[in-house]
């Protein structure tokens, strides 16, 4: 397996950091991963999942969204938390463009049809690019429905609005992680076309949803919406958490069997 790192800029100081890994350097398809909120391109087992890909005869590419809070330096966890604070979806779905363009720019000989996967909210940002004419198919891994119903509502609503940030606690980094209000303000303006629905209900190209029953991160309601919006896409279920029973680190030679079962299916949807 071969990998090279690459690096997009940006007029800020804010560029997308990302590897593919090849099986070889001959046509092949190639897949690009989303990752998930408060998550990174090197969190648990991805790199794992990378290498059984490329052992399938297929490429695979992931990426940092530019502002996850990872660095050039230190790309794994959030030591910029400030360029967290200024996430918003719309910045995610303009990466993943970037992304695919660099890929089809850069590996056109390379490449022999390019697939998203994304997972959790990276599943829902896959989907949102879904309809970029580069893309020949997308498959999400526990993704969410809605981007709307992610927010707080009430009285967390209103006193969001009033200290202009909120904090998430990292219960495995211990890091308190900031949203400025931005954030929803951006999700209200642009809202029409952060829809996952009016995508979704459209989608025209094979479209595949992997959902674990155990998921308590992004209800199995939520996979049962996406095959509903579009009765066309293949849904897979089985006992599973929401990262596949994967976690952070993972120092095994081997997937779990679920994450390997995510990973197969999406394998023969491909290669198919």
């Amino acid at each position: 397996m071969l990998k090279e790192i690459f690096k997009i800029e940006s007029n800020e100081d804010y560029p997308i950091i990302g590897d593919i890994s090849f099986y070889n350097k001959k046509r092949a398809p190639i897949v690009i991963f989303c990752h998930g909120y408060k998550g990174f391109k090197d969190w648990g087992a991805w790199n794992l999942v990378a290498e059984k890909a490329c052992e399938n005869g297929i490429h695979f590419c992931k990426f940092n969204f530019s502002l996850n809070g990872g660095t050039i330096d230190n790309p794994i966890d959030f030591p910029d938390l400030g360029a967290f604070a200024k996430n918003n979806y719309s910045q995610e779905v303009s990466d993943l463009n970037r992304v695919i363009n660099y890929i089809h720019i850069n590996y056109k000989d390379l490449i022999n049809g390019i697939f998203l996967v994304g997972h959790s909210r990276g599943g829902g940002i896959a989907l949102l690019n879904s309809t970029n004419s580069l893309i020949k198919g997308v498959i999400t891994w526990a993704s969410v429905a809605d981007f709307g119903n992610r927010f707080p509502k009430n009285e967390e609503l209103k006193k969001w609005k009033k200290d202009g940030i909120r904090f998430i606690m990292n219960s495995r980094t211990n890091q308190k992680m900031p949203h400025e209000i931005s954030f929803y303000n951006d999700f209200l303006e642009n809202e029409k076309n952060l829809t996952i629905k009016t995508v979704v209900k459209k989608l025209n190209k094979p479209q595949m949803i992997i959902h674990g029953s155990r998921d308590q991160a992004v209800s199995i309601d939520e996979a049962n919406l996406l095959k509903e919006w579009n009765p066309n896409a293949k849904l897979i279920s089985f006992k599973a958490s929401h990262t596949f029973n994967s976690s952070h680190p993972w120092t095994l030679t081997e997937l779990p069997k679920e994450l390997q079962l995510a990973l197969d299916y999406t394998t023969q949807f491909i290669l198919s």
